[in-house]
């Protein structure tokens, strides 16, 4: 019998979805539990956007529950000293769908099993907003903001541009990335990637997938660039100076995956120098540590908004059918989807 604890809060339709994989399993709901500790170990801006409570029971009540655990699903944020006070831990499903979350915490590099909901999160919703963040500013309505704001119309600053028949770029083709090129293709745009693995049969999305280092080649093809990445070492300050200035006059940028991904120095010399046309931003460096930086919020041709792109207004169960389907795998002892490679870092 495997012992399951939830830090995060089941509907009565997912903790069915758990109990029909196997009967058996013993499945401790304490959701909300642990909230009052993250004041301690979590920066305020993490708190004040994720944490809804004040938590429930004492510590030794709550190190009770993680003594016993062998299987926890988690959100964030999570207790960083997870993996010393759960010395049973062989699996930790988290409900994100990104990794970097994990790196403050003793889980990061442990021999614990750790797997995330890439694939499984709102990936047309995060779609959505990159498709819309480029069409705002190919269709001025940055501009018509401020304009609202001084109640008064500068026609010459409207810079209007086409979306059909322009080249959008998606670094990182995966599963959000792929749903970019679905939604840009039928706009009639075609489509250009990259990917670290490329598999050019899998991504009919695409008209053209290469690997990295053909990242800067892309780049001068395209009108609109869409980041959609994992967020690594590989990756930090991925889009620096000299990508962007391998990008033509003009380009519109969107960052829907981690803000350390941009070199925001150089974005901003990019913007001001004339040479990117737009930036629109629902992430930024140090999302979790502090608000954004005052030359991001105040730039005129910077978009910015609080990580919302995963927002919709349906409720979905994905990351809990993922973490049923692993379930089924890890009681029949085979390997699991989307576990983190500490190598590679997702």
């Amino acid at each position: 019998m495997a012992n399951i604890i939830s830090l995060v809060k089941l509907t009565p339709e997912g903790v069915s979805a758990i109990h029909d994989v196997d009967p058996s399993v013993k499945l401790v709901e304490a959701g909300g539990w642990f909230e009052g500790e993250y004041a301690d170990s979590w920066p305020t801006e993490t708190i004040d956007r994720y944490v809804r409570g004040t938590g429930h029971g004492t510590r030794a009540e709550r190190d009770r529950i993680l003594e016993s655990a062998e299987i926890i699903i988690g959100g964030f944020p999570i207790p960083l000293d997870l993996r010393g006070r759960a010395p049973g831990l062989k699996w930790v499903h988290q409900t994100p769908a990104g990794a970097s979350n994990l790196r403050s915490g003793d889980l990061w590099g442990s021999e614990v099993a750790v797997t995330t909901s890439r694939g499984y999160g709102e990936t047309t919703a995060i779609a959505e907003y990159a498709i819309a963040g480029i069409m705002s500013f190919a269709k001025g309505f940055h501009q018509a903001s401020g304009d609202g704001d001084r109640a008064k119309f500068k026609h010459s600053l409207y810079e209007i541009r086409a979306i059909e028949e322009k080249t959008l770029c998606v670094i990182g083709a995966g599963g959000i990335g792929h749903e970019i090129a679905r939604l840009g293709r039928a706009l009639g745009m075609r489509v250009i990637g990259t990917r670290s693995k490329p598999q050019p049969d899998a991504n009919t999305a695409f008209d053209r997938i290469e690997g990295p280092n053909r990242l800067y080649e892309l780049l001068s093809e395209s009108d609109y660039v869409a980041v959609s990445c994992q967020w690594t070492e590989a990756t930090t300050n991925l889009l620096d100076h000299l990508a962007f200035a391998a990008m033509r006059p003009g380009t519109i940028v969107v960052n829907i995956a981690r803000g350390e991904i941009i070199d925001e120095t150089a974005l901003l010399a990019a913007l001001d120098s004339g040479h990117l046309g737009g930036a629109i931003l629902d992430v930024y460096v140090g999302e979790f540590e502090s608000p954004p930086e005052a030359r991001l919020w105040q730039h005129p041709k910077i978009l910015i908004t609080p990580h919302i792109s995963y927002r919709t207004d349906r409720s979905r169960l994905r990351a809990i059918e993922l973490f049923c389907i692993n379930l089924r795998r890890y009681l029949d002892g085979d390997p699991l989807e989307n576990r983190i490679d500490w190598s590679a870092g997702y």
